[in-house]
């Protein structure tokens, strides 16, 4: 169940990661507000937003965590789900899915790969578990950035919806 990438390792999670998805959120809201993004995940740290740490740790407990590690140190997190949030105005698939609930990397170690190696993995997830969808949902604000990123590892653009004031933009990707 491991896999290797350029020196990333990817290793199933649990609740013992929880505070280390919290360290790795709390540098992403650091990173994002530093470059002037204030609106994809506000100002707060994550890790001090109401629900935050809970959240991660229903995603180490009822989800499918995985870890990326590079030299034995958390450097990625992802979380698979079969469906969107029930908090988000996203309509299930219709059909089988696995869906991306949290994508997360160490930026002081952009550019190695680490979120398309945790992509990757889901594609491979996803098809071990005999589904053919992969859905993920993210901020399409920014000028597109992220969806652009998404669109390089395989996924395509499939519904524009907006939580609040918060543009986002649903991806697909057929992996049967």
């Amino acid at each position: 169940m491991n896999d290797t990438t350029r020196d990333i390792r990817i290793r199933p999670g649990g609740p013992a990661d929880a505070p280390a998805i919290l360290d790795l959120l709390d540098a992403a809201v650091a990173w994002m507000n530093a470059r002037g993004n204030t609106e994809q995940w506000g100002t707060t740290p994550y890790s001090q937003k109401p629900g935050g740490a809970a959240r991660v740790e229903r995603y180490t407990t009822e989800n499918a965590p995985y870890i990326a590690e590079l030299a034995g140190a958390p450097v990625g997190a992802l979380v698979l789900d079969s469906g969107p949030s029930p908090q988000m105005p996203i309509a299930p698939a219709g059909e089988p899915e696995r869906y991306v609930r949290l994508l997360v990397s160490d930026r002081r170690h952009a550019g190695q790969g680490i979120g398309a190696a945790l992509l990757a993995h889901a594609v491979e997830e996803t098809r071990r578990a005999g589904v053919e969808l992969l859905r993920v949902d993210c901020w399409a604000g920014g000028g597109g950035e992220l969806v652009a990123f998404y669109e390089r590892n395989g996924f395509t653009p499939t519904d524009p919806f907006r939580s609040g004031t918060w543009p986002g933009q649903v991806l697909a990707r057929r992996v049967g």
